[in-house]
């Protein structure tokens, strides 16, 4: 259950369903500079900091080839997020909107995508330039990034 008592004024949340429908595996862990939503940048650029991404054991094979991507797109799990409200009053604007109008992390299901440079692959290792996630936010996948540069 969800605290209203943070809701801003114009903001609607709504009951979340009992059961999920789908299952995901977490494939990694991305660590970053940001430990607060308040630090973290509102879209990563790739004059940004290094970050990390270290991938599971199990799905590093995967990265077979990563490294011929100097872009590469990052999904992940906005895991501090929360997943209740409808209507949204963001600070920047203080103006309501839904939140499939909005970039904010608060959403049904919290998955985030960016498109980052790729600076190295080692053992399993990521470094890239260009994520706006808290350190510790669970990876969902990675795909290269195929659009003209």
């Amino acid at each position: 259950m969800t605290d209203d008592s943070d809701l801003r004024p114009g903001e609607v949340a709504v009951p979340l369903p009992p059961d999920t429908d789908a299952g995901v595996y977490f494939i990694g862990t991305i660590h970053t500079p940001w430990h607060s939503r308040a630090e973290c940048p509102k879209r990563g650029t790739p004059d940004g900091p290094i970050c990390t991404i270290v991938i599971d054991e199990r799905w590093r094979q995967a990265l077979t080839g990563i490294g011929d991507h100097p872009k590469i797109q990052v999904l992940y799990w906005m895991h501090q997020a929360r997943r209740d409200l409808v209507v949204q009053r963001p600070i920047r604007t203080g103006k309501a909107a839904g939140t499939f109008a909005l970039r904010s992390p608060v959403r049904p299901n919290p998955i985030a995508s960016s498109v980052v440079d790729l600076v190295s692959v080692q053992d399993g290792i990521l470094q890239v330039r260009g994520l706006d996630c808290l350190d510790g936010t669970p990876l969902i996948d990675l795909k290269p990034d195929r659009r003209p540069a």
